[in-house]
Formats: C-alpha cells, structure tokens, sequence
C-alpha cells in the first residue's frame, strides 16, 4: 500500500490541485519545482504563498506535508528554443505543436523527481498531466507517462507509481475538482494565490485568478472557469468528479 507521496508542484491550478490530491490520500506528502529559466518566474514565488496557504487553512493537512525542494535546472532553458524561455510571441510550429512545447521538460522533470523521490523514500509521483485540455504536447499523454514509470522502475530498480489525477478531466472538471476535494476555500485559494500565466502577470486580477488573460494558459483557465462556475450557478447542473483513478 502507497503511503507516501512527491507532487511536481509548479503553484499552477493544476499542480496545486494534484497536492491536494495527494494530501487527501497519503500520510507524507513533498514537493518538487525546478527553475529552468522560465518566462513565468514569478510561479516559484506564488507556489511558496499557496504551501502556506494550505498549511494555515487546511490543519487535516498541515501535518502531511512535507518538505519542498527546489531543483535548479537551468540547462533546460539553455537547450530550449521556446516561448517559455525566450521573449518571443505564442504561435504554433511547423511540427503542429505550439512553440510553448519545452522538449523532453517532463521527461526531465520525472527522471529527477523519481531519483529525488528514491533518495527521501517516497513512493508516489503525483503529476498534472493531462490529455483532455492540453496543447498537444507528447510528453503530456497518457502513452508517455506509462513508458516513463516502466523506464524508472526499472532503471532505479524500485517501482514507482506515477499518478496523474487529471489525466482524462478537462479544465472545468479541474474546477470541480479541487472543490470537491478542498471546498469553496481551496476554489478561492486557487483563484488568489496560485500561478498560471506564461507572461507572469500578477497585474491584472480577473474572476479566475491572476494573469495577463491572452496567452493560452490564460485563455484555458479562464474557459475552464467560466464552465464551472456557470455549472455551479446553475441548480442541479453542477457535477463534482470523484478522485480520477490511478495511472497503471
């Protein structure tokens, strides 16, 4: 039986969602960042407000969790040509992709997080991935995350689990989501404190939190949030997904 878990933890919707995830499931919970040179910086400092948050508004909480970890890896945004480490305008690629597409990122980032996680004893990888609202980025798909958790279990000769609670939920159900898991408080604290936009504008505050409200990951937070809490207004409209299951 899994009692133990690491959350890649970037202080976005759907990484503080995924923590919350896994503070409702395990007994120690950690957490891991990595600074490669993003546009968006201004995420590392909010994703130190939302843990705070979390330990002063949830106590059921609070004692799960852990200690954070922050990974400098700034060779990634040296390899990087993209609009997320470079100032240059969101458009999509020849190869069908969006020039916002870091190559191998996650793939970095779980290699990392599972010999981190091999050294601390932890036996869960939380990740929010997902398929059903996403850019089209490969290293976001279900296929990829299953090969990634065969190739560390085998290469650290420890099996991990990686788990990823929103593979198959789009944004609204994100929403939906973290209000099941947290109520309206972890709705609000999402809303307030947590980071999603590639620009890093922290300026302009909007019904869905903060962010420049044009780049992509705006736009498909606030659509998200625009669904659900039409849903909610709407009596009897409004559906809380249970917990997704577990990757394989």
């Amino acid at each position: 039986m899994h009692t133990t878990a690491l959350v890649l933890f970037s202080g976005g919707q759907d990484s503080t969602t995924c923590l919350a995830h896994a503070l409702s499931q395990y007994e120690r919970v950690e957490t891991i960042a990595f600074d490669y040179g993003q546009r968006h910086k201004v995420e590392l400092g909010a994703r130190l407000n939302v843990l705070r948050e979390f330990k002063s508004q949830f106590p059921q909480w609070a004692d799960k969790l852990g200690q954070d970890h922050l990974l400098d890896l700034a060779v990634l945004g040296q390899v990087s040509e993209c609009s997320l480490t470079r100032d240059v305008a969101f458009k999509m690629e020849s190869s069908g992709l969006p020039n916002t597409f870091v190559p191998g990122r996650n793939l970095l980032f779980l290699t990392l997080a599972a010999a981190l996680a091999y050294r601390r004893g932890l036996q869960v990888l939380v990740t929010g991935v997902c398929e059903t609202d996403f850019s089209g980025y490969p290293d976001c798909r279900d296929d990829t995350i299953k090969a990634m958790q065969l190739a560390l279990s085998l290469g650290m000769d420890k099996r991990f689990l990686i788990e990823t609670p929103l593979m198959w939920i789009d944004k609204a159900d994100t929403w939906r989501l973290a209000h099941t898991l947290g109520g309206q408080a972890l709705v609000e604290l999402i809303v307030e404190h947590t980071h999603t936009c590639y620009l890093g504008d922290r300026t302009q505050r909007h019904s869905w939190g903060y962010g420049c409200g044009q780049c992509p990951a705006c736009d498909l937070r606030a659509r998200g949030y625009a669904r659900y809490a039409s849903d909610a207004a709407t009596p009897g409209a409004e559906r809380a997904p249970g917990l997704p299951p577990r990757s394989a």
